[in-house]
């Protein structure tokens, strides 16, 4: 699927940051309550033949999440992280750990900025710094990539019919 708005992934050699940038065509508290609110953000995120989940969902200043990625009725992976701020419609910074690593501690610190641009459109920039350029490597070995892209794609047509 061809989108009018490419995703940018930013993930220069040799160094522990992965920076995504996305362009969308709705105002940015729309986008902002779809990154922030459990059942939006369960209908968008990750790859398209996965279902996510969510165990725990504080998404609030001081709070914390979890979810499970289920592939054909079956559980194939975890994630959580700690909320560090979220400052409506403007930020959300949180840690991410995906729990399919061997050792815990595998971690980044996500800032989520939502910028408001003309004609009601937003403009998503996420830079993730990860423990390691070690981490950041298999992060970006991992589907990461075609579960950004295809979650925004989910994202773009859930924005259009809210």
């Amino acid at each position: 699927m061809t989108t009018p708005n490419p995703t940018q992934i930013i993930a220069e050699p040799g160094k522990q940051e992965v920076t995504i940038i996305r362009e969308f065509d709705a105002p940015r508290e729309l986008v902002f309550q779809a990154h922030n609110d459990a059942k939006l953000l369960a209908q968008w995120l990750g790859p398209k033949d996965l279902t996510i989940v969510f165990d725990k969902f504080n998404h609030v200043s001081g709070g914390s999440y979890r979810y499970k990625a289920i592939r054909n009725g079956k559980e194939i992976a975890g994630f959580n992280g700690a909320i560090h701020e979220v400052c409506a419609p403007e930020r959300i910074i949180q840690t991410f750990e995906f729990e399919g690593i061997p050792d815990r501690g595998h971690v980044s610190l996500d800032t989520t900025l939502f910028e408001e641009l003309p004609n009601h459109r937003t403009r998503v920039t996420i830079h993730s710094v990860c423990r390691s350029v070690s981490d950041r490597d298999a992060m970006m070995a991992s589907s990461m990539e075609l579960g950004v892209n295809e979650g925004y794609e989910k994202l773009d047509t859930i924005l259009k019919n809210i």
